[in-house]
Parts: C-alpha cells; sequence; structure tokens
C-alpha cells in the first residue's frame, strides 16, 4: 500500500495539513470565470492581434501562459499556513513598495501610452501595482489585528496605518495609476472599518478621501476630459466618450439573449481594446442580458463566500485578511462594471478572472489561493 511521505520539519511550518479541504463552491465560481475568460479572451482579441501584430493567436497565447502559472501559483498558495503569511507580511508590503518604486526609476520601468506602471522580465512585463494590492491587505491584517485595543484611538491606531499605506498609494499615483490609487484607499478604511474603527472617523476620512478623488480628477487635463465624457457620453462620441459610446451599444445590440457567442460587430475595432478592461461589454453583445447576469452572479458567489471565510475564520488576522482580499476582487469587479455600463467615470482596471492581462490574472489567483487557505480553517 502507498504512504504518503511525511514532511519536513519546514513542510510543516509553512505548509497546511493534508487532510484539510478549501471551499469548494468559491473554487468553482473562480474556475468559472476563468473558463468564460479563456473563451471570451481568444474570441475577441483574435482580429485585433492579426490586424495589429499579424499574430491572430497572440494575447491568447499568452493569456494560457499567465493561467498555468496562476493556476500553479493558486494551488501551492492554497496549502500555505496563515501564521506564515502573518510572519512575513512587513517583508512581503516592502517588497510590493520596492517594487513599485523600481517602476519609477528610467530605463528599468517600462512606459506605455503615456504610464510607467511595468517592469520588464524576459518576455514578459509584470504589472506591481496589482501585486501591491495584496501587500497592502496582508500588512493592513497585521497592522489591526496586533492593534485590536488602539485601533479606535485615530492617532495611534489609524493614522499610522494610513501614512504607511498613503506611500505605496502616492507612489502608485506617480505611475499614474488614479484608479488602484483609489481602490487602495477605499479597501484601507474597509479594513479599518471592519477591524473595529469608530465610524464617526470612517465618515470622516470618506469624506476625505472623496475631496481628495475630487481634486485628483479635476486638476488633471486628462481625468477632466474624462470627467466630462462619464457626464455627457453621447455629447462627445467621437471624442472622450468614444469608447463607453462603444461599450453602450454593445450591450444595446446584444439584448436579452445577445448575438451569439463569436458573432459581436464591436469587436471588429469598433471597440478599442475590447479584450481588456470593456470585455465586459462583448460578454453582455454576445451573450445579451443572461450572460451579464451570469457573471455578476458569479462575482456576487465568490464574494458571499469570501466574506463567509472572513466571519468564520477563527484567527483575527486570517479574518481581517479573507475581508480584504474579497473585498480587492469585489471592488475591483464593480468598477469595472460600473465603467462600462457608463455608471463610473472610465478607469483602467481589469475585470478580474475575464479580462486579458498577465499580471491582473495571476494577482487574482494569488488572492484566490490565499482565500482557500483561508477557508481550510473555517469548516
Amino acid at each position: 500500500m502507498n504512504r504518503l511521505r511525511p514532511l519536513s520539519p519546514l513542510q510543516k511550518r509553512v505548509l497546511m495539513p493534508r487532510l484539510t479541504r478549501p471551499d469548494l463552491w468559491l473554487l468553482g465560481a473562480v474556475a468559472a470565470l476563468i473558463g468564460l475568460g479563456v473563451v471570451m479572451v481568444f474570441n475577441v482579441s483574435y482580429f485585433h492581434a492579426q490586424a495589429r501584430f499579424g499574430d491572430p493567436f497572440l494575447f491568447f497565447r499568452k493569456h494560457l501562459i499567465a493561467l498555468s502559472i496562476g493556476t500553479t501559483v493558486l494551488f501551492a498558495v492554497s496549502r500555505v499556513r496563515i501564521e506564515f503569511l502573518e510572519r512575513w507580511a512587513n517583508v512581503i508590503f516592502l517588497l510590493s513598495i520596492l517594487a513599485l518604486v523600481l517602476v519609477l526609476v528610467p530605463h528599468v520601468g517600462v512606459e506605455r501610452g503615456g504610464a510607467q506602471r511595468w517592469l520588464r522580465l524576459g518576455g514578459f512585463s509584470l504589472q506591481p501595482s496589482e501585486f501591491a494590492k495584496i501587500g497592502v491587505v496582508i500588512f493592513a491584517a497585521r497592522w489591526i489585528s496586533k492593534r485590536r485595543d488602539e485601533i479606535r484611538d485615530f492617532r495611534h491606531g489609524v493614522l499610522p496605518l494610513l501614512g504607511v499605506v498613503g506611500v505605496c498609494a502616492v507612489l502608485v499615483m506617480q505611475q499614474p495609476d488614479f484608479g488602484t490609487t483609489v481602490i487602495l484607499g477605499a479597501l484601507t478604511l474597509l479594513m479599518l472599518f471592519a477591524g473595529g474603527a469608530r465610524p464617526v472617523q470612517m465618515a470622516g476620512l470618506v469624506l476625505a478621501g472623496l475631496t481628495l478623488v475630487a481634486a485628483g480628477a479635476l486638476t488633471a487635463p486628462y481625468r477632466m476630459r474624462r470627467l466630462l465624457a462619464f457626464l455627457d457620453p453621447w455629447g462627445q462620441s467621437q471624442e472622450g466618450a468614444f469608447q463607453l459610446v462603444q461599450s453602450l451599444i454593445a450591450f444595446g445590440s446584444g439584448g436579452v439573449a445577445g448575438v451569439g457567442l463569436g458573432n459581436s460587430g464591436q469587436k471588429m475595432h469598433f471597440l478599442p481594446e475590447a479584450h481588456t478592461d470593456f470585455v465586459f461589454a462583448l460578454i453582455g453583445e454576445e451573450l445579451g442580458l443572461f450572460g451579464a447576469l451570469t457573471v455578476l452572479s458569479l462575482f456576487a458567489l465568490l464574494a458571499l463566500r469570501g466574506y463567509r471565510i472572513a466571519a468564520r475564520h477563527p484567527d483575527s488576522f486570517g479574518s481581517l485578511l479573507a475581508f480584504g482580499l474579497t473585498s480587492v476582487i469585489t471592488l475591483s469587479a464593480v468598477v469595472n462594471v460600473g465603467v462600462v455600463l457608463g455608471l463610473l467615470p472610465t478607469k483602467g482596471l481589469a475585470l478580474p478572472f475575464l479580462s486579458y492581462g498577465g499580471s491582473a490574472l495571476l494577482s487574482s489567483m494569488l488572492q484566490v489561493g490565499i482565500l482557500a487557505a483561508l477557508s481550510r480553517m473555517t469548516g
């Protein structure tokens, strides 16, 4: 009879026991989103890749490579003990800061379309801001869990954390990446609230945050154009709101049942970069209202299971970590869908698991891997 090889002392400190099982509903929802994402990346990017690069499978091939790496990372991380992440929280956060600094170094960071957000690794590019979200969540979870008695004290519990995370946000803003900066701010406030900070303090911080967001939007000309395009998309359909108008046309064309998988007209160079931030619009066009609602239902299931893990986890750090990671995925999905439907001003945020983008996919799968590890302790 085959026997399991005993774990080494190092493996016992790092890995979960073999007999525990992760949340299968969570993994099922993610698997369904990933499967649809594979289909849509191939379907939507085929003509764009052929016209621009002469290789119709370019984006699809890169997506599969990122998916293969992400799947390996997910299952490896799903076996990691929570104590290991807590012990290395500060180091993980400092590595996130270092990566964000390197992005801004001339000839080290890669610039595209006026934004310097990537690091070149061999034949691939890595976007550190995607992983900085995870670093912030891990660091904030440890900070709050270690200061439960001080977190209601604004000066000693809240303000220091905001200052540390603020360094990360400033670096992201310098790329510039306004959307991710807003996500980091919202995420930190949510975790502070979940950790027991005073509601009055949180209300004041929300107002201050909204003021900063408004200032950031009004002081940058290109953000101002996006805001005006959001307020009057049809009046600027050939200028700043072109992408949004084409997205709304895609949804209108899809109706209830959709035009059929592969039959999109908008992907034929009408909707720019449809395989990235606006893939949800093509889902609405080809699969209709039913397809769009299915995607939203899968994200709702993911959020439900993630927050369930947070509510049932016996450890304070683990509970806050699950809450933060679930909030990252949920906020990203809500913002992306809101932008595509014209409910929010345009932001360059990917739709988790569905958009093309190796860094976003790897980051999302890493987050799910940690959630799966946390779910092993909740039953």
